[in-house]
This record gives structure tokens, C-alpha cells and sequence, in this order.
């Protein structure tokens, strides 16, 4: 029983560290290194967010849905969840919140980028 106990362990581990490493990737767009979601989708950041807390809800995020983060995501290299008003997770990376764009339609597109002064790529350091 031990055994089995401890290979459990050792899959919902693997299984967790997993699904941090699918839900973004880097991508290298014109030269530049940046993040994106699991598809190939551009994360953008948002100003008016804080670190550690989302500013978008609602209407804003229907137009710029945020980077869901699954149960019991854990944190790793440079990434965090971040608690939604809702009371759902999604991704922050160094701690400011990212989100895809409703009118990017194919990987690559990076029509986001400056929209209203506020919205940015996130970009990989």
C-alpha cells in the first residue's frame, strides 16, 4: 500500500508541474521573445492591473479572457496564480496577471499590443 501511496504522490506531482508547463509557452515573434498561451495565442499585460490582483473583469474580460490557471497550479520560474474576483485562478507572470485578446484569430497575431496605451505583450526576459 505504501507503494502505491507514494507513486500517487509522485504523479499528482508530475501531473501539477505539467500543467503549469502547458498552459504557456515562449514564442519568438519578429526577433522578440514573448509568452503565449498553450496554442500559440499572445498573453498580453494589462497597467491598470496590480501585481498579484487582476483589474479586468466582466466586459473586460470577455474581450481579453485571462490565462486560466487549473486547480492546484503551483508556481514555477517566474510564474504565479493570481485569485480572480470570481473566485477562479489564472496566470501571472511576474506577478502581473496575463490574458489573451478576442481579436487575435490565429498564433502569432499581436494585434493587442498598445491597445487604449494599456494592453502590452508580455514579453519573455
Amino acid at each position: 500500500m505504501k507503494t502505491i501511496t507514494v507513486g500517487l504522490a509522485a504523479l499528482l506531482l508530475s501531473t501539477v508541474a505539467s500543467l503549469a508547463a502547458d498552459a504557456w509557452k515562449e514564442a519568438n515573434v519578429g526577433g522578440t521573445k514573448i509568452y503565449t498561451n498553450a496554442k500559440g495565442m499572445t498573453l498580453y499585460t494589462y497597467d491598470k492591473d496590480e501585481k498579484g490582483k487582476s483589474n479586468c473583469d466582466d466586459k473586460c474580460a470577455a474581450n481579453w479572457p485571462p490565462l486560466k490557471a487549473e486547480a492546484g497550479a503551483k508556481a514555477s520560474e517566474g510564474w504565479t496564480t493570481v485569485k480572480r474576483t470570481d473566485g477562479t485562478k489564472m496566470w501571472a507572470y511576474d506577478g502581473k496577471p496575463v490574458y489573451t485578446f478576442i481579436k487575435d484569430k490565429k498564433a502569432g497575431d499581436v494585434s493587442g499590443d498598445g491597445v487604449a496605451g494599456v494592453w502590452h505583450i508580455a514579453k519573455a526576459d
